[in-house]
């Protein structure tokens, strides 16, 4: 804002001089230095009519009529108190000295106002600026898309929710860190290496395909940051080409598994999820008895995952490279099941095929043969099993040799045997013959902390299944989910899953995706976003356990599976006072 002088006037500057510079310059005034440049004063217009009027020769100095009082401002002085002096002066014209005390130049009112007019301008600029601005960042909140900015620094300035709740992510997590430290997945380094474009392949996140889109952000030919877009929603034909990919690939590994599925065991302990104490004590249990020899009974609800646990045991064993058969023996009738089990010898019923037919215990051989359902067997067909458990050998039917055998039997059942035996209707000699080693699952409204741990699992999985984008669960939503007792265990948690995520359209599961039946035994829970998922499911655990017993405490902490101080500092922890 400060007009800077090219020259110098002092006390022996002529009039001539003196009108040429005022003329040149449409100044006001002149100030006046010494040699050195300090002020003197300062040479007015009015200065100058009294010497025309007094017809003063050109050549004669200025001296006489220079203004000694002259004020002057330094040139760090704020614009406001400039705009107070520049206002108060009869000439409308200021002095500005620099920080050694010089004259550096003037300020006048047609400088002032240039420099509000500049300001004015510049002002306008910057509202349209933020305009533009909260237009865009409205947009990125709302856009569908993941979208994050990191500066030339490579570290985060904006990530929009959509990229936060795809990665399970908040703000304060992301912003002003390294790209790379929080999101090393999306690898939107390269764009500083390279200053290209690119988009990425498929990866998968929480079992949800995505693209990543990433942008180098350049100004005046340099890189200054760099854009990265998400895009997991909707992807269109290429989108439509992935299904197809995954639908050809799950119609091949159907019927390989349907090839497989009499011979070799598919899952491991890896494929058991829990966090529940008690699930874990009896994973443990169930991978020691499988390096022995014996017959193990699986017990549990339907739905709790006990063929699960035959083919772990299977795998874990020493008969691991051996087959691994699977007989139901409630979906086989009861006419069919002596065949299935011990096979036919030709000719030794109508229908029967040309060159007979081997049996399950025949396939078995040398593995493992898991009879689920066992409680459905015949009393007729349990005395012929128990033979063959009894002597490892067998005739097939309609056949006279004995066919000798090297088989395991793992056994799973949800009835009571017990009653059964009581009642006659399950032969008690099979019974002790199948209960050597028996694992009791427990269904899973007694380890409600897996209840919520499964929820993520299942999100994941189900993602890849259906091609959906579901990143996570309203709390309303999870309440429900937590609340319910599960009569039909994993299975049935399983098979609400798939459904809301189904019907779901908000890239989250809310209460209003969920059956109707399940929102009748919602728990009470602490406020939202007070305690975490664990902590939800780990509360409710403690009252179902203290409902059970009745109050009991140390009851109760034995079915939770820890101490009774341990029970009692999580009821002051969540201030239950049982």
């Amino acid at each position: 804002m400060v007009t800077l002088m090219d020259f110098k006037v002092t006390e022996e500057t002529t009039l001539k001089q003196a009108i040429g510079m005022l003329k040149e310059k449409k100044w006001n005034l002149l100030p006046v230095t010494d040699e050195e440049g300090c002020l003197k004063g300062v040479f007015t217009r009015s200065g100058l009519y009294g010497m025309l009027l007094e017809e003063k020769p050109l050549h004669t100095p200025i001296k006489d009529y220079i203004k000694k009082d002259a004020k002057a401002v330094s040139i760090d002085t704020p614009y406001e108190k400039i705009e107070q002096l520049v206002g108060k002066s009869d000439v409308g014209t200021g002095v500005v000295l620099n920080k050694e005390g010089k004259v550096a130049g003037l300020f006048t009112k047609t400088d002032m106002v240039m420099a509000l007019l500049r300001t004015a301008d510049a002002l306008k600029e910057l509202e349209t600026v933020k305009k533009l601005q909260a237009t865009l960042e409205t947009a990125l909140e709302h856009a569908y898309d993941g979208i994050l900015m990191a500066d030339q620094h490579q570290l985060i300035q904006m990530a929009n929710p959509s990229l936060l709740d795809f990665f399970g992510l908040k703000k304060e997590d992301v912003l002003h860190r390294k790209v790379d430290e929080v999101l090393p997945q999306i690898k939107l380094s390269k764009v500083y290496q390279t200053e290209l474009a690119e988009i990425s392949d498929f990866k998968e996140s929480n079992g949800i395909k995505y693209l990543v889109h990433r942008i180098p952000i350049m100004e005046d030919g340099q890189l200054v940051g760099a854009l990265g877009k998400i895009t997991f929603r909707q992807l269109n034909e290429v989108n439509e080409l992935f299904r197809k990919w995954q639908k050809a690939e799950s119609k091949a590994k159907f019927y390989h598994q349907q090839l497989e599925k009499t011979e070799s065991a598919r899952y491991t302990w890896e494929h058991i999820f829990t966090i529940d104490p008690q699930m874990e004590k009896l994973k443990k249990s169930a991978a020691k008895a499988a390096r022995g020899r014996s017959t193990i009974l699986i017990r549990g609800e339907s739905g709790t995952g006990k063929e699960l646990f035959a083919h772990a045991i299977h795998n874990s064993s020493a008969r691991r490279n051996g087959k691994f058969v699977v007989v139901n023996c409630a979906a086989i009738p009861e006419d069919l099941l002596e065949s299935e089990f011990f096979g036919y010898e030709e000719g030794s019923f109508t229908g029967a095929r040309q060159r007979g037919k081997i049996g399950k215990f025949d396939l078995a051989n040398g593995g493992t043969l898991f009879l689920d359902e066992i409680g459905d067997m015949s009393l007729t067909l349990q005395a012929k099993l128990l033979r063959v458990l009894q002597e490892r050998e067998f005739y097939r039917v309609g056949g006279t040799s004995k066919i000798k055998v090297d088989v395991r039997i793992i056994a799973a059942t949800n009835q009571n045997l017990e009653e059964m035996v009581r009642q006659g209707q399950f032969r008690e000699d099979l019974y002790y013959r199948l209960n050597v080693i028996s694992l009791n699952i427990p269904p899973l409204r007694e380890r409600v902390p897996d209840t919520g741990f499964l929820l993520g699992v299942l999100i994941k999985e189900l993602n890849m299944l259906l091609g959906t984008s579901i990143t996570g669960i309203e709390h309303e939503a999870h309440e429900a989910l937590l609340g319910y007792s599960w009569p039909g265990n994993v299975r049935e948690l399983r098979n609400v899953m798939e459904r809301a995520m189904t019907f779901a359209e908000h890239g989250k599961i809310l209460l209003e995706d969920l059956p109707d039946y399940l929102l009748g035994e919602i728990p009470s829970f602490p406020a939202k976003g007070s305690i975490s998922t664990v902590e939800e499911a780990e509360h409710v655990a403690i009252l179902r356990a203290l409902s059970q017993t009745q109050g009991n405490k140390a009851k109760a902490a034995r079915i939770l599976g820890i101490s009774r101080s341990g029970l009692y500092e999580k009821l002051k922890k969540y201030e239950l006072n049982v």
